[in-house]
């Protein structure tokens, strides 16, 4: 008995293979299946794998070794061939068979069914009903299918096709999605015809839709005085639009312009003439990767928009607050913290979501057209910022069956880097990771020690630009969603900015505010990095590790404002890691509900603390 794509029952494992520079003799890398949608099955597999296995702390044992996964609640066993043990969690994994018999007999698996039996192991095996995974399972294959779009689609573009800018090419490299994420593709409430255009990994484009706004109902606020309408007129000028006298347009994401308007907080505005749908109109905007984010080269400003389609965990509405946030936080770094972190850091800058519009009444009460304006100087060229996930971000071959000439763009970079230097790849990585550590790491790490001030910084908050060795030269942070002061800063930070934290959370325990930082800035971003590095055939993790393990001991010996965080980082047997596998499976929406309580949390062996033996 055989399947599309010539799988037979009862066949043995592929044999182990290296990640980059991949052995011939070894077959082909599920992501380079010839079959898209059987590369996107094995692609969605492997990381609802590599998640399952971090949350659950299964041990992986080393490459080329099989792993069995005994799920008692579906009375099934798995068996997985290790492509790559990562000490950092980044495994590569082959396909999964079921186990039929004790004498190696097997069937293979999809994702519909991997995903079913792990999420009932997940829920049944921790006392819930089994029907409350079928959410998290219907996201998973949700996820596969629209990765296999992605698949086709890029195969299908002629060999070299890169998006308009450096910016947008590495906006539009996350295929995949997020390494950790069961369903990193996932969207929901959308056809594929409006996922043609929203999507970044489609390279799609829009024009926004426009609403015209009673001043009466027009709300919003700039770090720098600025009125709603003052911040709007640069990109609303010559648009065409017919406007009723004494009103003013806002933006809306087309499909959230259609979903608004059935709200209970905007039709009464519809009704009474306060607010009133203008249509599409305009020059188009690209979606960056977080999808509700648009961007324009020619354009002074980012617009982060609010769209309610459920991506991966969660409805990207715009929360009042957070715009609040992203406002106060804009005003509190011009206090202070950005003069002495340019003075010390010229490489370094933060993005700001500086203002933001609305219609409806002032409040706390959203209505789905919250904008956040965000900087942008990234107009295409050299010195344009390249999203971090992006660089990290795996490709797929051309669909024969053979790997493409870099694996990601951080593998083109290092490539770059190992030439322009005369030095091996290993000794490439090794530079590239300490160029990153100092041009984004440190900062950031600065900013908590001196300030009080931590962020989010995961690898699609981050950015950095290449110098012509490949080397990183610049690096920024975005996003408005992330900031915390530490309480033991309260005071200074009252004193900096008066009123700073006034109806908003913004003031955290300082051991919260480390543990958090250590998750965002130390598991998501660096680990995950190292991960990237070993997981490509970059380098050695343990190398890597050594390296960035000495470079934040001598922060910590510099830095006494950061010897809290450090020594957690550093020498903590376990660190709290967001589980985004848990999170899906209880169908939390990490953008609902108090900061402590948003996501599951677990206990993750600390890969620093082990490389110090």
């Amino acid at each position: 008995m055989s399947g599309a794509g010539g799988w037979r029952c009862a066949a043995p494992d592929p044999a182990p293979q290296s990640p980059e520079g991949l052995d011939r003799s070894a077959g082909v890398d599920p992501l380079d299946l010839p079959d898209p949608l059987r590369a996107a099955d094995s692609v969605a597999v492997e990381t609802l794998l590599r998640a399952y296995v971090r949350e659950t702390g299964t041990d992986v044992p080393g490459s080329g070794s099989l792993l069995y996964l005994a799920l008692p609640c579906s009375a099934l066993t798995l068996r997985v061939r290790v492509l790559y043990r990562s000490v950092t969690g980044w495994h590569r994994f082959g396909s999964v068979r079921v186990v039929t018999s004790g004498k190696g007999g097997s069937l293979p698996a999809d994702v519909g069914l991997v995903a079913a039996a792990l999420v009932r192991e997940s829920t049944l095996g921790r006392g819930a009903p089994p029907y409350l995974g079928a959410d998290a399972v219907g996201r998973i294959v949700n996820s596969a299918v629209r990765t296999g779009a992605h698949l086709v689609r890029r195969r299908g573009e002629t060999p070299g096709t890169r998006g308009v800018t450096p910016f947008l090419d590495a906006e539009q490299a996350l295929l995949l999605g997020h390494p950790f994420h069961p369903a990193p593709k996932s969207r929901e409430g959308a056809s594929d015809s409006e996922l043609d255009a929203y999507s970044p990994e489609l390279r799609g484009s829009f024009p926004l839709h426009w609403f015209a706004v009673h001043p009466d109902v027009l709300v919003g606020e700039s770090a720098d005085g600025r009125t709603p309408a003052e911040l709007l007129r640069p990109l609303t000028d010559g648009l065409g639009l017919s406007v009723p006298d004494g009103m003013t347009v806002v933006p809306a994401h087309p499909w959230q312009a259609r979903d608004v308007l059935a709200r209970p907080a905007v039709r009464p505005l519809v009704d009474a003439g306060l607010l009133r749908p203008l249509g599409p109109a305009g020059p188009h905007w690209y979606p960056t990767s977080s999808v509700r984010t648009v961007h324009r080269p020619d354009a002074g400003v980012m617009l982060k928009l609010s769209l309610g389609m459920r991506i991966t965990n969660s409805r990207r509405n715009n929360l009042r607050g957070e715009m609040r946030l992203g406002v106060r936080a804009a005003r509190l770094l011009a206090a202070g913290p950005a003069g002495r972190l340019r003075a010390e850091h010229p490489e370094f800058g933060i993005l700001r979501d500086s203002g933001w519009v609305s219609a409806g009444v002032d409040g706390d009460a959203e209505t789905g057209l919250e904008t956040a304006v965000r900087d942008n100087p990234f107009r295409g060229g050299a010195g344009d910022g390249l999203c971090v996930a992006g660089l990290v971000a795996e490709r797929t071959g051309p669909g024969d069956g053979s790997p493409p000439a870099h694996r990601a763009l951080l593998s083109e970079a290092v490539a770059r880097t190992a030439r322009a230097h005369g030095v091996s790849t290993a000794e490439a990585s090794a530079r590239w990771l300490a160029a990153y550590l100092d041009v984004l790491a440190v900062p950031l790490i600065r900013l908590r020690a001196w300030y009080g001030i931590a962020l989010e910084p995961h690898h699609q908050n981050t950015l950095v630009a290449l110098g012509a060795d490949g080397l990183p030269r610049a690096g920024w942070y975005r996003d408005s969603q992330g900031y915390y002061v530490a309480a033991s800063h309260a005071a200074d930070t009252e004193r900096l900015l008066p009123g700073a934290a006034d109806g908003l959370d913004l003031v955290f325990d300082d051991a919260f505010v480390d543990e958090r930082v250590a998750y965002y800035l130390g598991i998501n971003n660096l680990l995950g990095l190292v991960g990237a590095f070993g997981a490509l055939g970059l380098a050695d993790e343990g190398d890597l590790l050594r390296v960035l393990r000495a470079r934040l001991e001598r922060l910590r010996a510099a830095e006494p404002g950061a010897k809290a965080l450090l020594d957690l980082l550093l020498d903590a047997p376990v660190l709290r890691c967001k589980g985004n596998y848990l999170t899906c499976v209880d169908g939390l929406d990490e953008l609902v509900g108090d900061v402590e309580s948003q996501s599951v949390y677990v206990d993750l062996t600390n890969p620093l603390a082990e490389a110090q033996r």
